[in-house]
């Protein structure tokens, strides 16, 4: 596929430096041997329950890139995590995320899911107006309200953190979010905070949320489910990973094609490898040599999920050529790759595992990854 302009080059951070060494060292991940998961953790409503209340109602989760509203005075709805939430960029240009509740009479305050560009909220019950800030700025008929403080009634914000290019925000006041700022100058690596949003779209998947995470912490089903599509790329490719506080970050290349590479060029390193990361508890990272594709998980039910996926690209296409090339490459990824492969077999897994054929899920040694997902999920459970 004819390639248009690539991503900026940068230095690799020391951990990314650290994977692409020990492939070319030949010490990739160890060998643990055959492990099993129970097949409830996928198909058994109760536990998913403890599972969703432990981890989505209580630990920082990715919302969406920076790219979703890259300039001050811009905002957008996001009604996944199962309340209503609201994410802004005020005109100092910091983020926000509130409740997108009227503090009045508890309506909805902005409806719909596009990103708006404005520098004020306006409730459409009774028009409330608040800034971007989260400030409650006017009220129709202040009178009737009589010594009402209005510094007391802006809208209620939720802890949140902006970095490397990406939003995340914490269910609740105890949201920690020193990994995310960790991980942030990983994808400052990749000048993520510098992209364009290309294309953005929601998939609602018959699955389970961890048979859709499965198929990022694995190389065993690529050259075989992916055969016709991204298949090829692949072959033969060996990988590393290690873990940034809960969440996982690997490389996939091939070993001999790092012959000769500058290993702390980024841009040299990203065309003969693949970084991708899964970042606790539900998101998707992958970085392509010249595009990036960010994928946030909000399970709706044991055996439901919505996928929001984002394709972020160097600039805005400057012409109908370059719109075309990276149409093609949203149609490989979003349409084929993920939706007509990955989550087609995340859903058929879900239907064969909610059939009680088998007990437990079998992993061989090229999907240690799946298995490291369990374990940190059992140890945040054991903790919430």
């Amino acid at each position: 596929m004819e390639r248009t302009t690539t991503l900026p080059g940068t230095t690799p951070t020391a951990g990314q430096l650290a994977l692409a060494q020990q492939i070319a060292e030949g010490c990739t991940r160890p060998n643990r041997g055959i492990t099993t998961v129970p097949t409830v953790v996928y198909t058994d409503p109760e536990h998913f329950a403890a599972e969703s209340s432990a981890l989505f109602g209580r630990m920082p989760q990715v919302l969406c890139p920076s790219a979703l509203i890259p300039d001050p005075g811009m905002s957008v709805p996001h009604d996944a995590t199962g309340r209503p939430l609201l994410i802004t960029r005020d005109g100092n240009g910091d983020v926000h995320v509130f409740l997108n509740v009227c503090r009045h009479r508890g309506t909805r305050l902005v409806e719909g899911q596009d990103v708006a560009c404005t520098k004020r909220l306006t409730c459409p019950y009774h028009a409330w107006t608040y800034a971007l800030d989260g400030r409650l700025l006017a009220l129709p008929r202040p009178e009737t309200f009589p010594g009402m403080d209005k510094g007391a009634f802006g809208l209620v914000e939720l802890p949140s953190c902006e970095a490397g290019g990406l939003i995340w925000y914490g269910p609740d006041s105890t949201a920690d979010f020193a990994d995310a700022r960790e991980l942030g100058a990983d994808f400052d690596a990749f000048a993520m905070r510098d992209l364009h949003l290309f294309a953005r779209q929601t998939h609602n998947v018959a699955s389970n949320w961890k048979l859709i995470m499965d198929a990022f912490l694995e190389s065993y089903h690529v050259t075989r489910l992916h055969a016709q599509t991204i298949g090829p790329f692949f072959k033969d490719g060996i990988s590393s990973g290690d873990q940034i506080g809960p969440h996982q970050r690997s490389l996939v290349c091939r070993a001999e094609e790092l012959a000769g590479v500058d290993l702390t060029d980024m841009t040299a390193l990203r065309r003969i490898g693949t970084f991708a990361y899964q970042l606790f508890p539900a998101t998707v990272v992958v970085i392509s040599p010249d595009y990036i594709n960010i994928m946030t998980l909000w399970p709706q039910a044991v055996d439901r999920t919505l996928v929001e996926d984002f394709m972020l690209i160097p600039e805005a296409p400057q012409s109908d050529k370059a719109r075309d090339h990276w149409q093609r490459s949203w149609n490989l990824l979003d349409g084929g790759v993920f939706a007509g492969e990955d989550f087609r077999a995340a859903a058929l897994g879900q239907q064969g595992l909610s059939s009680g054929a088998i007990g437990e899920v079998t992993l061989g040694t090229l999907e240690g990854g799946i298995r490291r997902l369990h374990e940190i999920i059992a140890e945040q459970m054991a903790v919430s």
